[in-house]
């Protein structure tokens, strides 16, 4: 009988080794849950810039508005007509690392 007892709890053991430590066990099925959770947080954030992305594409294609942004932020382009003010400010709170201060402008019609 103690044999017996022996056996099956042994077989028990050997039948429950899957589920807890093998290929499908349910610890590698928690991981892949948390991989899942995180990789679907990355998704939307890849979503959202995606469609800020299609959004600016768009608007480049349709209207010159954001074209005349572009071109006077980073170019630094005014209209013809336009009157161009460039205010520099003494105060060293306006001087950037490289030793060159900032500038605020104005623009007038």
């Amino acid at each position: 009988m103690k044999l017996l007892a022996i056996a099956l709890v042994s077989m028990i053991a050997l039948l429950q080794y899957p589920l807890w430590l093998g290929k499908g066990s349910w610890l590698r099925v928690w991981e892949i849950n948390q991989q899942l959770i995180s990789q679907r947080e990355t998704n939307k954030e890849w979503t959202v810039r995606n469609a800020g992305l299609d959004a600016e594409v768009r608007d480049l294609k349709q209207g010159y508005d954001a074209i005349e942004e572009i071109a006077r932020s980073e170019l630094g382009m005014i209209k013809q007509g336009e009157i161009f003010f460039q205010v520099v400010d003494k105060n060293e709170d306006n001087v950037d690392p490289s030793g060159k201060s900032t500038v605020a402008t104005s623009k007038k019609k």
